[in-house]
């Protein structure tokens, strides 16, 4: 990615907003093609005031902008939380007013501080605007599938956030699989209900194979769930790659597309069954839709239950109280990458952009009906995720001093950039510790 590619977007914007007479001509031709809602009216100029001062802002770079103090830092975010209530209450004219006021004062080569509330603005701009406006799609492009991955695995690379995920969930998994040792006839069922391109998976063979004896080979099964075929095709061409190379190792793929029913699943003998519930609960949205996953996954009786979330202070309800608790967690997530990557790196521009951001916007602007539904279950409490899991026949294990030992490992070996890193603080800003009896792990952000 080379590192004029935030430039990109203000192109498109240049196209749909010309300061030429021609260009006038065009705009006045768009308006009457596309009317405005009437809370609109009176509103054109400075919707377009907005847009051009967004194109300026996107052309800034980390040189020209700096970074902010802890004074306009605060002035920052209090000025988005006044704004995401204004588009809240339909207040269309200090929305416009606020958001290019905030514009004029973020920058994406900014400070953390800067760069998410840039996105947070967009998404603001996006759900003020309404998908019928002829610049919503302007500003909430999705990357390319191309884009999205390379950002996914910038991240995966630089941050222990999903590392940790993975080796932990895989630690557990493996120690389940050690306690059936002796009746399991040396198989293991993995059930991924998130494949992602199989990120989690060549660790898992890995440590596996360092267990097989040359003439008593481990046999791994990988059931996972994906959301398109060529995500799937893509999955099983790498894993089985990778897994050629250790010849003391069986392994097999079948790949299904989220939502397929888990039916007629193929079972060796005696085999240790683990389901890897990670990142993948809280997408489901409504409590029926997780109570009919749980329902299955316990139909199949598997020897463990690996759930990951990303967990969140309280279950938003309204989209101010989802917007504020988003806010919380990316600023915490803008922030780490500063401890992970310079301000001018075009890796943490991709992450942000192609990842991160469009997160972001796409949480402002989620459907209402889903909004408003009463049983939406994002981003809840560790505590909640343990009720739900009981509720259903699950209980949980204390997960072993190896697990907490690898993430702490896993923090130290992982290479962070650590501009502003404290005297002795060897992990920079990430921490991780036990709860709930140490039944469970956390990775937190400084506090």
């Amino acid at each position: 990615m080379e590192d004029d590619a935030y430039e990109e977007e203000p192109l498109n914007l240049s196209l749909a907003i010309m300061e030429d007479p021609g260009g006038e001509k065009i705009n006045r031709k768009r308006k009457r093609r596309v009317p405005l809602p009437s809370s609109y009216e009176g509103c054109e100029g400075k919707i377009f005031k907005l847009l051009q001062v967004r194109e300026e802002m996107l052309k800034l770079d980390y040189k020209r902008k700096g970074v902010v103090e802890d004074g306009k830092a605060l002035h920052l975010i209090h000025l988005l939380l006044i704004t995401a209530t204004s588009v809240d209450e339909n207040n269309v004219n200090s929305a416009l007013d606020n958001l290019t006021q905030l514009y004029q004062s973020v920058s994406l080569m900014g400070d953390s501080v800067q760069r998410v509330v840039a996105y947070f603005a967009d998404g603001l701009v996006a759900r003020l605007l309404t998908r019928k406006s002829p610049f919503y799609d302007m500003i909430m492009k999705e990357p390319t599938a191309e884009e999205e991955f390379l950002a996914f695995t910038c991240l995966y690379r630089v941050s222990p956030y999903y590392q940790f995920a993975h080796f932990t969930a895989n630690q557990a998994i493996i120690e389940a699989y050690e306690k059936e040792e002796e009746i399991n006839n040396r198989a293991l069922h993995v059930i991924d209900f998130d494949v992602a391109y199989g990120f989690q998976w060549p660790s898992l063979i890995q440590s596996l194979s360092e267990k097989a004896s040359g003439g008593n080979r481990i046999s791994l099964r990988l059931t996972g769930f994906g959301t398109s075929f060529a995500e799937l095709q893509e999955t099983e061409n790498r894993l089985v790659s990778f897994a050629k190379g250790f010849r003391n190792l069986v392994f097999e793929f079948q790949g299904l597309l989220r939502g397929s029913k888990l039916t007629n699943l193929r079972k060796k003998k005696n085999e240790t069954v683990a389901v890897n519930l990670v990142f993948h609960l809280n997408t489901l949205n409504n409590s029926m839709k997780i109570s009919d996953t749980l329902k299955s996954v316990r139909s199949h009786r598997p020897s463990i239950v690996v759930l990951v979330e990303q967990e969140g202070g309280r279950s938003p309800r309204s989209f101010l109280s989802r917007f504020m608790e988003s806010l919380h967690y990316f600023a915490a997530m803008f922030d780490s990458l500063d401890d992970c990557l310079p301000l001018e790196s075009a890796e943490r521009l991709s992450i942000e952009k192609n990842h991160l951001g469009k997160e972001i916007k796409s949480m402002i602007n989620c459907d209402k009906d889903e909004e408003n539904n009463k049983s939406s279950s994002r981003y809840e409490k560790m505590e909640t995720w343990k009720s739900r899991m009981e509720s259903h026949g699950f209980e949980g294990t204390k997960l072993s001093s190896k697990c907490l030992i690898q993430a702490k490992l896993l923090l130290k070996i992982t290479t962070h950039y650590c501009p502003l890193q404290c005297e002795g603080e060897v992990n920079g800003g990430f921490r991780v510790f036990e709860r709930d009896e140490a039944k469970a792990l956390s990775l937190g952000w400084q506090d």
